[in-house]
């Protein structure tokens, strides 16, 4: 397969694990392209997402690497052989890559965790409140560069309301639903908005209110992705030096924890939709 210049976060997803598969087996990178009858460049290509691979290529290597996992083989065989060219390519060269890479790992995801403390979800944000975050962040964009942003914002929203949507859960602090990113008129609408959402049966808002005791959890801010085998799972997080994508068992491990912890000590939904109409109300 023809080399890549600048593969996808999936692409080097895939390969990534294949070379965790090949170290677990204890095989050199060497030896495993003898495996394929490629050389070592070839080899290190596949492995840094490249070079594709074949699905009998992959299924080779599986074996030899004596890794029994069906689901994950299967997983990692539909990641080969994807060859969906998204909605999100027309963004291509317009917006940064990792934007792109949110966008197709939200498309190939099994469900979708949300936790944020400053903002309102991206896939909760109607068009405002979008375009009001958007240009304050980012003073020296033009109307149709903030244009562009908000509609691949607007158009990532997709996975929850197309007719086959992703299992979501959103747990939100009280400081984000308060902080008026735009004008009252905005913010009552965007609450309205998630109110409207949090109905929805695969759709779960849950609220952290400001008076509860003992949180010390404001620094996990994560959006999750959820894969058809849980090994493939995803954490992104923005950080001062751009966009993280989190695959580390280890890390994958500690995010479920912390997600299931702030899950934990929110409000449930009924009571989180009760004090998101409250505060709607009071504007």
């Amino acid at each position: 397969m023809p080399a890549r210049r600048h593969p996808t976060a999936r692409q080097v997803r895939l390969g990534a694990e294949l070379r965790k598969l090949r170290e677990a087996a204890g095989l050199k990178a060497t030896e495993a392209a003898s495996l394929l009858g490629v050389n070592s460049v070839q080899m290190s290509q596949i492995e840094s997402g490249i070079s594709g691979v074949s699905e009998q290529r992959l299924r080779r290597l599986a074996a030899n690497y004596a890794c029994s996992h069906v689901e994950l083989i299967d997983a990692l065989v539909a990641m080969a052989t994807d060859r969906t060219r998204g909605w999100w390519e027309k963004y291509r060269g317009h917006l940064p890559t990792p934007f792109l890479d949110l966008s197709e790992l939200e498309h190939h995801s099994s469900y979708r965790w949300d936790v944020d403390f400053l903002h309102i979800p991206g896939l909760l944000q109607t068009e405002a409140y979008s375009r009001a975050l958007f240009s304050y962040v980012n003073p020296e964009f033009s109307q149709d560069e903030v244009q562009r942003w908000v509609q691949h914002r607007m158009e990532r929203r997709v996975i929850i309301e197309r007719p086959d949507p992703v299992p979501y859960e959103a747990v939100i602090h009280e400081a984000a639903l308060r902080i008026r990113v735009g004008d009252r008129a905005d913010v009552r609408a965007q609450l309205t908005r998630v109110l409207e959402l949090s109905e929805a049966d695969h759709i779960t808002v849950r609220v952290i209110p400001f008076d509860l005791d003992g949180f010390a959890g404001a620094g996990s801010a994560m959006v999750y992705a959820g894969a058809p085998v849980p090994h493939l799972d995803t954490v992104v997080r923005d950080g001062p030096h751009g966009t993280a994508f989190i695959d580390a068992q280890a890390q994958l491990g500690r995010f479920r924890t912390l997600f299931r912890r702030v899950e934990a000590v929110s409000l449930g939904p009924v009571r989180s939709r009760d004090f998101i109409h409250r505060m709607a109300k009071e504007l």
